[in-house]
């Protein structure tokens, strides 16, 4: 009900606190769980049902290729499926080399984990494989696992040392294919246990920087095959400083043919790619420019003798057929763990984020579990096929969503042409100089350099995220990737640790005419309620932030606790004292006075008794009658504590103390007790240093915690102190917002009692302040309405 008063709106209706609103909305009771032996029991059942949800939930082809549209998605699938498969071919080789095995070994990792995806993953547009972060994590590895150091064989003769490539490029797939190994086995223990949320702690930030990062990586790993230079692979923090002096270092022995080679090929790529983006929607099919470019310089390469006249690097022999699966080498896996791990949650993150993007414009759901599992078995089986690890590849997805493909289809096809690759035609590829599949890399880097243009657009929306993408790129950049990886989570987990700590203190007032209460701050419409103190934290409080919570309310109520508790115990002392030497005076007063009583039937007799103890007689005769003492009229009943100017509830309020005492005029002292109440109040003036006190004109606080979302030990204890503290100057505390969960986490924490009852919730703050106003009665009403206070006396009188 809307009411019109004499100047304000307002709402007028009951007030609702916890235990009220619990009887009249009905909570619900929870039904009993059942003993975890019993549900473990019933989770171990099985039925046909069941099994078959089981079996299609692991193996999503069985539930959606049965129902696969012929008519509407094969021809696109296979459009598709041709078109990625022409980028696997170059994109597997060149990127076998930042993985550091030979360039078939990519082909292999382009064919099997492809094929196995088709089976288990659950997004119908990504395109797994090759992608050159993962390649350059993984050739991280092995570098280091297999340094040429390891593997030259010195002649005796004249004591010159041959490094034995065959032996290091056996040792080296043997390493990748233990690491895919290891990590396609955490990340299938991962989605086994539902821990697909791992990836949201990898944010965008993070992720778009640790991909720069990882593409100045890459590019640094590759100056050495566009210059035709010898350099040695550098490990560690500072590896890539090391290897960009060094490449620096080494630029005078550049092979001029393998450079000219490089700056052939690179304006055609940059220049094809380019029309592939402005004119995407125009052509049916990309222009493969990688595979016409690498058919291109084999055929230039094998007939002008590149390799035997300039001394260009090519790729080499390159065996026909498919090898038999082995299995990886399992005692390689405690050197591995580290780095499978953070290629596992790199891989993951790469897929989700793709996977999560194309499911959104497509409407259709990605498993984030499902996917994890699916990774997982397309790196194990990969594994035994001496391939590396995998992950989706940005540029083949947007490709495979481009041209038409529209489910996993378009793998199986993609796989069928790489297959054919490798069975008839791998070994024409064997004259292919190095030179040309760096510059393939280096095109494809070109989305990974344009995330830097994040730095312009993080500063204007939010600069917490551009310190995460910066220090992610940095920490990368010189702790290396797995380091760096480390670093970025910790950095960005810090973040959000210190913004729930330095969270946004508000003081809120009330909007006329409506039951808002918004920041005074920020409205101007919102007027402070005469006495109360609303006031609003940002984030939950827990025990990261409890601490400043407590001194942010103190502040911001303009009320110094300890301060006042400080001086209400020294005036309960100096109070005490004071009875004491009354009560000493009086004592010895009594005796006096019985002293007199004992002689008075000897001067009873005598008419000329002396008249000052005729009159101490007649003193303390009246005081037996019930007279006031002059030394005791200023004392008040209970405990004596006249000096506060305002008693509530049976407590003082020491919040309205003036120059730390309580004022003559309201201290309800009479004639005779004023000069003794001025000598207190001047007393506890020289105790305080000669400080000054603002009056305080709060009794009531009311805590908001509608931005809580749980409360721990800490929130509970730190409510207490609160209670305790306040309550003890004579301010009442109540708390207003609380979700559900949080009023039963309190309640199980063990807040309530019968002296702080679960009566002081309240679930808006409205509740809160029509209770307060309520409770204070005419007096508080008058003060109200002389401040023309917004809110209409006549709505709180209801109840």
């Amino acid at each position: 009900m809307v009411a019109q008063g004499t100047k304000e709106f307002y709402v007028e209706r009951d007030v609702l606190d916890e235990p009220c609103l619990d009887e009249r909305a009905r909570k619900r009771t929870q039904s009993n769980k059942p003993p975890l032996g019993q549900r473990l029991k019933d989770s171990m059942r099985c039925s046909v049902p069941r099994l078959k949800r089981t079996v299609l939930g692991c193996i999503p082809v069985l539930s959606w290729l049965p129902q696969y549209p012929i008519r509407e998605n094969l021809m696109g699938d296979i459009v598709s499926g041709i078109s990625v498969g022409i980028m696997h071919l170059p994109q597997g080789m060149a990127y076998a080399l930042l993985a550091s095995v030979p360039p078939v070994f990519g082909l292999y990792t382009s064919f099997y984990p492809v094929l196995v995806y088709f089976f288990f993953g659950t997004s119908r547009h990504i395109s797994i494989g090759t992608f050159a972060v993962i390649s350059v994590m993984v050739g991280s590895v092995t570098e280091r696992m297999a340094p040429n150091s390891d593997f030259m064989n010195y002649n005796g003769t004249n004591g010159t040392a041959v490094l034995d490539t065959v032996m290091q490029n056996a040792y080296r797939v043997q390493v990748a294919s233990s690491l895919s190994l290891l990590v396609g086995i955490f990340q299938i223990l991962l989605g086994l246990v539902r821990f697909g949320f791992l990836a949201t702690y990898l944010s965008e930030p993070l992720v778009r920087g640790y991909t720069t990062a990882a593409a100045i990586q890459v590019v640094l790993s590759q100056l050495k095959y566009i210059f035709g230079v010898e350099q040695p692979r550098f490990n560690g923090p500072l590896s890539q400083i090391y290897s960009l002096v060094n490449i620096c270092s080494l630029l005078p022995q550049t092979n001029i043919g393998t450079l000219v080679v490089s700056l052939v090929a690179l304006p055609f790529l940059i220049l094809v790619k380019e029309l592939n983006s402005c004119y995407r929607k125009k052509l049916p099919m990309p222009i493969p420019i990688e595979l016409i470019a690498v058919v291109a310089a084999t055929i230039i390469s094998y007939y002008t003798k590149l390799k035997d006249q300039y001394h260009i690097s090519v790729v080499g022999e390159i065996p026909s057929g498919m090898n038999a699966p082995v299995v990886p080498d399992l005692t390689l896996f405690p050197d591995l763990i580290g780095d499978a791990f953070a290629i596992a949650v790199v891989g993951y993150a790469i897929v989700i984020s793709l996977g999560k993007t194309f499911g959104l414009k497509h409407g259709y759901k990605v498993d984030s579990n499902q996917e994890l599992v699916a990774l997982g078995v397309s790196n194990s089986v990969g594994g035994f096929f001496q391939c590396y690890a995998v992950t989706s590849s940005m540029s083949r997805s947007l490709v495979q969503e481009s041209t038409g493909g529209k489910t996993q289809v378009a793998g199986v096809f993609s796989s069928v042409l790489i297959l054919v690759i490798i069975l008839k035609l791998g070994s024409l590829f064997e004259e292919l100089p190095k030179a040309v599949l760096s510059v393939i890399v280096f095109v494809n880097l070109k989305g990974m350099f344009m995330q830097f243009g994040d730095i312009a657009v993080l500063w204007k929306k939010n600069k917490v995220d551009l310190m995460v993408w910066v220090v992610t790129l940095v920490c990368t950049i010189l702790l290396n990737l797995d380091l760096g990886l480390l670093a970025s989570i910790v950095f960005a987990l810090l973040t959000v640790i210190f913004r729930s700590q330095m969270p946004r203190y508000s003081v809120l007032g009330h909007v006329p005419g409506t039951e808002l209460y918004l920041d005074m701050d920020t409205y101007e419409e919102a007027r402070k309620i005469p006495g109360i103190t609303i006031f609003q934290c940002s984030t939950t409080v827990y025990y990261a932030n409890a601490e400043l919570y407590n001194e942010a309310l103190e502040e911001k109520c303009g009320i110094d606790t300890e301060k006042l508790l400080t001086m209400k115990k020294q005036q309960e002392a100096k109070m005490k004292r004071k009875n004491e030497k009354e009560k000493r005076k009086t004592q010895k007063m009594a005796k006096k006075l019985n002293g007199l009583n004992g002689i008075n039937g000897y001067q009873s007799s005598n008419t000329d008794q002396p008249d000052d103890i005729q009159a101490e007689k007649n003193r303390w005769k009246g005081m037996n009658e019930g007279e006031a003492s002059p030394r005791t009229s200023h004392l008040g009943q209970g405990n004596g504590m006249t000096l506060s100017p305002m008693e509530i509830n049976g407590q003082v309020n020491w919040a309205y103390n003036r120059d730390g005492i309580g004022s003559d005029s309201d201290s309800g002292t009479d004639d005779h007790g004023d000069a003794e109440t001025n000598e207190t109040s001047s007393t506890g003036r020289e105790e305080d240093d000669g400080g000054e006190w603002r009056s305080r004109d709060t009794h009531t606080i009311i805590l908001d915690f509608s931005t809580s979302s749980f409360a721990d030990t800490v929130t509970v204890k730190t409510l207490k102190n609160i209670f305790r503290d306040l309550g003890e100057i004579g301010v009442d505390i109540y708390v207003s917002g609380c979700q559900v969960c949080v009023v039963e986490q309190l309640e199980t924490a063990g807040l309530f009692s019968e002296s702080l009852p679960k009566s002081l919730l309240f679930p808006t703050i409205h509740d809160a302040v029509l209770h307060s106003l309520r409770l204070r009665g005419g007096t508080a009403l008058h003060n109200y309405e002389n401040h023309e206070c917004p809110l209409d006396m006549n709505c709180v009188t209801k109840m």
